[in-house]
């Protein structure tokens, strides 16, 4: 079997069009904004206006599903001391936090995960694809285990 990720949000959203059932509608997710990975530049926790707004339209989706929670997972390469991509790590994952209460989540819809670079998405020397923020919905059943 062939599995194909895709990580480019229009392809996304043209996927679920095609695969709505009978009548057209989609599942209630189908609002959900579909990129959840943001990746930075060497030893920088902003991110650029595009991302931006993506993540203000996460926080939208957020508000409107009070049930809602989200895991932000910051990440750092292996360049430098373990404690400090640590404390990048953090203050990306802290800088999405922030922006996501600026838009008006609640700070209680918000659990954050700093991992430095223990945990790769690809290999340890392909920096620029570690250099990251990952977001995780989560019901509140599942949040609230947790």
């Amino acid at each position: 079997m062939t599995v194909l990720v895709l990580d480019n949000p229009d392809m996304l959203a043209k996927a679920a069009l095609a695969f709505a059932g009978a009548n057209g509608q989609l599942s209630a997710d189908a609002d959900r904004p579909h990129r959840t990975r943001f990746h930075y530049g060497f030893n920088k926790h902003t991110l650029d206006a595009p991302d931006i707004d993506m993540l203000k339209r996460h926080a939208a989706y957020i508000k409107g599903h009070p049930g809602m929670r989200v895991r932000i997972h910051g990440h750092a390469d292996n360049f430098g001391s373990a404690e400090y991509n640590r404390f990048l790590a953090r203050l990306r994952a802290n800088a999405v936090a922030r922006l996501l209460i600026q838009e008006g989540v609640s700070q209680s819809a918000i659990l954050l995960a700093t991992w430095g670079s223990d945990r790769p998405l690809t290999r340890p020397e392909d920096h620029a694809a570690n250099r990251r923020v990952e977001l995780e919905y989560l019901s509140l059943d599942i949040a609230q285990a947790l």
